[in-house]
């Protein structure tokens, strides 16, 4: 059996039981070559690089971007960086080879990044094209840096294992992702050895580019597909489970344990991942099943997300959602009756390159359901300029989302779950398909809405 298995971030800080309940050393029943494993950058260390991901809080990239002081930021990551690696050293990692393998990294990134502000300096090369290359070439460090550590470690005990290093770092050959990928892979077998692959892989279209943070998804998949995996698998800190533990608490949060692959892409069009979409995508057409698996609880099975799975009995398996949304509402009396009136908006949409995640009309009214980050000021003002009335508002939206719940008086059994608590439904969608109910609420009301839903209509049901 062949497995490419992706680690998180948060899990590969914890290293101790990614070795004992991932890797399965020095377990002899849980060890098998037969594995590839694609790994994050450690917990927090790509924040440094680029920028915080929840806050914007900046990091070494933006420092550059601003013509700011980004050595000694980087001189911090690397400090950063060795107090992570000095809580290895029990495990078996070698400090000296392993400090070494990252200044040199490090040093010769700052000698990169020197070199772009000279380039920039000339005026000669578009600024645009260099912060891109910046950008990648930062992401990659993270990666390179846990990879090349696991490595390390595997092997100090004893453990054949390959450092798999797709970064491209000092090396100027003009692959794309997927052909990197394929001239990595081409002589490796493996069965006879571990392989750890860093989830960055350097390529022609620019993974942080085209991905922007789910890039080590990208990688994952791209290897599980070129290898023909028997099995895809993603180890993280919590499972796939019925709302976010972080919210409900641990102990109300139910493992789906068996959903498909348009279940995984509703969450991806809230925001809440199981997979980035563009990753799961490739995986869903080469018919390699997906497993969701909680690094913590190692002999729990967690949950396979296949193609054609739907649930034996109809029930509700994920409450998700998101309380950074805006509600843009159009309403203009000449609506009714108009066929295609609402093209120019969509037109507008894909001029400013947005999305939306919910749309709603009336005869005389469109509401959309967008990201927040996503809203442009030229947006709204050319809206407000050709229609009648414009309304922007701050909100959350919550799903109830499963791959069986055509049901009758589910809609019903929800919206009441809501009304009970006090929280006042803006907008309802729901396709003909029946996958996903979505409710635009109040954002102050997001994380009660995803309490009282899982309770009634998830936890309830469980016991």
């Amino acid at each position: 059996m062949l497995t490419v298995e992706k680690i998180g971030g948060t899990s590969m800080l914890q290293f101790k039981n990614v070795l004992k309940d991932i890797i399965g050393y020095p377990s002899s029943d849980g060890f098998r070559y037969g594995r590839v494993f694609v790994v994050s950058a450690y917990a927090g260390v790509t924040n440094m690089l680029l920028e915080d991901k929840k806050t914007k809080a900046p990091g070494i990239y933006q420092r550059f971007i601003k013509g700011e002081d980004y050595e000694s930021a980087m001189d911090d990551l690397l400090s950063m960086a060795l107090n992570i690696n000095e809580t290895f050293v029990e495990l078996g990692l070698n400090p000296k080879v392993c400090r070494d393998f990252l200044v040199e990294r490090i040093e010769q990134t700052k000698a990169y990044l020197n070199s772009m502000e000279d380039i920039i300096a000339s005026g000669y090369v578009g600024r645009e094209s260099i912060f891109s290359a910046a950008r990648e070439l930062l992401a990659s460090i993270g990666e390179a840096h846990s990879a090349f550590n696991t490595v390390n470690i595997l092997r100090n005990n004893g453990i054949l294992a390959e450092f798999m290093d797709l970064t491209g770092f000092r090396d100027s050959k003009q692959l794309s992702i997927s052909d990197r990928i394929e001239k990595s892979f081409k002589n490796v077998n493996p069965h006879e050895a571990i392989i750890v692959a860093t989830g960055y892989t350097k390529g022609i279209e620019g993974i942080m580019r085209e991905y922007e943070r789910g890039y080590s998804e990208i990688t994952f998949s791209k290897i599980a597909t070129h290898l023909h995996a028997d099995e895809a698998i993603i180890h993280k800190e919590y499972h796939l489970s019925s709302a976010d533990p972080k919210i409900v608490g641990v102990d109300k949060a139910i493992p789906v344990g068996r959903t498909n692959y348009d279940v995984a892409d509703q969450l991806a069009d809230i925001g809440m991942e199981a997979i980035h979409p563009n990753a799961s995508k490739p995986l869903e057409m080469a018919e390699i099943n997906l497993r969701i698996k909680n690094t913590f609880e190692p002999n729990h099975p967690g949950t396979v997300i296949s193609n054609d799975y739907i649930g034996p009995e109809a029930k509700i398996e994920i409450i998700a959602g998101s309380d950074r949304i805006m509600i843009l509402e159009i309403h203009d009396t000449s609506m009714v009756g108009e066929p295609g009136f609402d093209l120019g908006i969509m037109e507008k949409f894909k001029k400013y390159d947005i999305s939306y995640i919910m749309k709603t009309t009336n005869a005389n009214s469109i509401s959309l359901a967008i990201w927040q980050a996503d809203l442009a000021e030229l947006l709204v003002t050319e809206l407000i300029a050709e229609y009648r009335t414009v309304t922007v508002q701050e909100a959350a939206i919550v799903c109830v989302i499963g791959s069986n719940i055509a049901m009758p008086r589910i809609l019903a059994r929800a919206a009441n779950a809501l009304a009970k608590n006090n929280i006042n439904i803006k907008c309802v969608s729901q396709s003909l398909r029946q996958v996903n109910m979505q409710f635009v609420i109040d954002r102050a009301m997001y994380a009660k809405a995803i309490i009282c839903l899982n309770e009634d209509l998830c936890w309830g049901n469980h016991i």
